[in-house]
């Protein structure tokens, strides 16, 4: 039997490629989306496949719909885009989960989260084991994306405590692929769109804070791998790469890979910035049989690839 999947915020930049991943393994698609940082483009490839259906949705609002599996990834992800109107950024974690879980609970539906390395904060523990409850301001500029991520896995558990909701909470790290918004701010694009339009790439801070990247295709096979596990697996599952690097060799690394002649240029550090970030994954190891296996290099050529097709 075909199973009906929705993913919610399945045109942007990590939603697109999952719908890609199950459509290839004949799921049936609902992508749900209101274009805030997603776009059609993303998905457009795959409007003529008739196992997939777009809707354009606010998950704020609640929505009527019959699937077996539902990916709640809806939210944008970036400081740039979720600072921009950060009550908004609160009322879609907050707001979509109660919805997203009522959906779940209504249809009897297998229901995944999309959680962030985010709830760590700044972390005082290195790397970050899921048990780690976390260093996180609540009153400051990313609060909106970081206790809105917090506050959504406190829902996903009360659902399944006081529900018996098949629940699974995901804590992506920083992944990065083609599909990128262009402008969101991040590491990887913002380092690789520089670099092309030989603009001063801009490090913040002395650059020695560091940052573990996970290419997209790694990170959906996690997902899809936790959704499929077995119900005693709620999580919170740790997804990521544990392999660490300083924000400056990833600027060094991505110049020497377009050619660029641009400049490094220091700007200060923004609040709340982590200074760390790297995830203890020996649970995904284990439970999930699952590990990144593609290495920054390879995953760096074809993230330049699509942007250099792109800005081109």
């Amino acid at each position: 039997m075909t199973k009906r999947v929705l993913v919610t915020g399945g045109a942007g930049f990590l939603g697109s490629h999952l719908c890609d991943r199950l459509l290839e393994r004949g799921c049936d698609v609902l992508c749900v989306d209101n274009f805030f940082t997603g776009t059609k483009q993303n998905v457009a490839h795959l409007m003529d496949n008739p196992l997939f259906e777009l809707m354009r949705h606010d998950i704020t609002f609640p929505l009527y719909v019959e699937v077996d599996q539902i990916y709640n990834l809806a939210c944008p992800a970036s400081p740039i885009h979720y600072q921009f109107d950060p009550v908004q950024t609160t009322k879609t974690c907050v707001h979509g989960a109660i919805n997203m879980l009522g959906l779940a609970k209504r249809v009897k539906a297998r229901i995944l989260q999309a959680s962030t390395s985010e709830v760590y904060g700044d972390p005082s523990v290195h790397p970050q084991p899921e048990g780690y409850w976390g260093h996180v301001n609540p009153v400051g500029p990313r609060s909106c994306y970081d206790e809105g991520k917090r506050c959504a896995e406190t829902l996903f558990f009360d659902y399944y405590r006081q529900h018996r909701l098949a629940i699974r909470v995901a804590r992506i790290f920083n992944t990065y692929g083609p599909r990128m918004h262009s402008n969101d701010g991040r590491v990887v694009s913002n380092f690789v769109v520089q670099a092309l339009k030989g603009e001063p790439v801009t490090v913040y801070g002395d650059g020695s804070q560091t940052r573990s990247f996970c290419y997209v295709s790694d990170l959906v096979d996690g997902l899809i791998a936790l959704m499929e596990a077995p119900d005693s697996l709620t999580g919170p599952v740790n997804l990521g790469n544990p392999v660490e690097n300083t924000i400056l060799e990833i600027a060094e690394l991505i110049l020497a890979k377009t050619g660029s002649r641009s400049e490094i240029a220091s700007k200060p550090l923004p609040a709340d910035d982590p200074k760390q970030r790297q995830p203890e994954i020996s649970l995904a190891k284990s439970e999930l049989g699952w590990q990144p296996t593609v290495p920054l290099d390879a995953g760096l050529d074809k993230t330049i690839a699509y942007f250099e097709k792109t800005l081109g």
